[in-house]
């Protein structure tokens, strides 16, 4: 299939949005991708026509939205080569995902004197939750370390690994610096010591395919908003063997087989894991995304991104004062720069009024940017929808900030 950005955008009614009578240059896909109208109608007709809470129900609009719900699931499945569609469980995002499984695995592993390893480049939702669980059972979190150019020190990484370290957690591409990990190594080297690995792929998913039984991964964690779905969504994967050791981590609703005021016995796999009324339009809405992905072409987006990145690199190094922030060799289609010694605060709310929307600040990465001693970067992030124009634009409007503050 043939892939022109052009006409992909007019699949996006938001991008025919003005801001301050410019037309909109959305740059900030990192932080939220725009949604398809497959997407958009998706929403709309579960509420309109299936709208029904599901699995508990015998009528008709119960199991008609059950159906497509337990559908979507191996939609789910099948995009990241699960074994079992039981082993995707729909949390509220990558974030909720990641908290899941610091909460029940450390429950069952994690004792006094343990370690769980990260890495420098993660963002807070995969740092935080590491932190709270060693707190809890008096275990340490160790770090992987970072070198200048935005890549880990994996001579470190494999020092690091001990008879203590109870599992690695890590991102599979860096939402501050589009740094790409070398996931599927890390996870062999630390298969080899026994330990698991847990890889949060919320900045990967829109971007390349993600076959997880390739990684040999024990757990991926990705959200629906990235990838073109809903807000409110996302997907944690988990071997099974291992789900099925870890306790649940909320009560109530369909994680129960039966309850007592004595004692409750747990559901079966996936449904411990989801406790209360499921979001099913958001994980049909999810679905939609993925079909729309799948449509598209991954590879044609990871292609036309590719050169998005290569066209902005090249432009941007044209420039005086511009610093680039994380140089990876291997990295996805995300640039963090500064620019001219102008806060990137400052440079975010000029280009805002000329219609660019990028982000600006610590990007829920602050050791990131401790690392690097700055305050924060500009980021741009590209996305199916993104083309060079845009690129252009926003060179312009690089122009007038300089203008702006000499």
């Amino acid at each position: 299939m043939s892939f022109d950005p052009d006409i992909l955008r007019k699949q996006f009614p938001i991008l025919s949005t003005e801001v301050n009578k410019r037309p909109l240059v959305y740059l900030d896909n990192a932080a939220t991708t725009q949604k398809p109208r497959v997407v958009l109608d998706r929403l709309v007709r579960y509420y309109e026509n299936e709208n029904s809470n599901i699995h508990r129900g015998a009528h008709f609009l119960s199991s008609q939205a059950t159906e497509a719900y337990e559908n979507a699931r191996k939609t789910i499945q099948h995009h990241i080569n699960a074994r079992y569609a039981h082993e995707v469980i729909f949390t509220r995002g990558t974030t909720e995902a990641i908290n899941l499984v610091a909460a029940s695995f450390s429950q069952k592993y994690l004792k006094s004197g343990d370690e769980i390893l990260i890495s420098a480049m993660e963002h807070h939702a995969n740092i935080v939750p590491w932190q709270m669980a060693c707190e809890r059972h008096q275990a340490k979190l160790r770090v992987i370390p970072m070198r200048e150019d935005g890549t880990l020190d994996m001579d470190t990484f494999e020092k690091l690994l001990n008879k203590h370290t109870k599992l690695v957690a890590l991102t599979h591409i860096s939402n501050a610096l589009g740094t790409i990990n070398p996931v599927k190594k890390i996870i062999e080297t630390a298969h080899h010591e026994n330990i698991p690995v847990l890889i949060d792929g919320a900045q990967a998913t829109p971007h390349m395919a993600v076959d997880v039984q390739d990684l040999d991964c024990d757990f991926y964690c990705f959200s629906g908003h990235k990838m073109y779905g809903p807000m409110g969504v996302g997907v944690l994967y988990g071997k099974e063997e291992l789900l099925n050791e870890m306790p649940p981590w909320q009560g109530g609703g369909e994680m129960i087989s039966s309850v007592s005021f004595t004692k409750t016995t747990y559901n079966e796999l996936p449904f411990k894991f989801e406790a209360g009324t499921p979001n099913v339009a958001d994980v049909l809405g999810m679905e939609s995304a993925i079909l729309f992905l799948s449509e598209t072409g991954i590879e044609n987006i990871a292609a036309h991104e590719k050169e998005l990145l290569r066209y902005a690199l090249d432009r941007l190094k044209q420039v005086d004062n511009i610093r680039f922030i994380g140089e990876a060799p291997e990295r996805s289609a995300v640039v963090s720069f500064l620019f001219n010694d102008i806060h990137p605060y400052d440079t975010g709310t000029v280009l805002d009024k000329l219609g660019i929307a990028l982000r600006t600040g610590h990007h829920c990465a602050q050791p990131i940017m401790t690392h690097f001693n700055i305050p924060g970067t500009v980021r741009i992030s590209f996305a199916a929808y993104n083309t060079k124009q845009e690129i252009d634009i926003l060179m312009n409007g690089l122009s007038t900030v300089r203008d702006m503050f000499g």
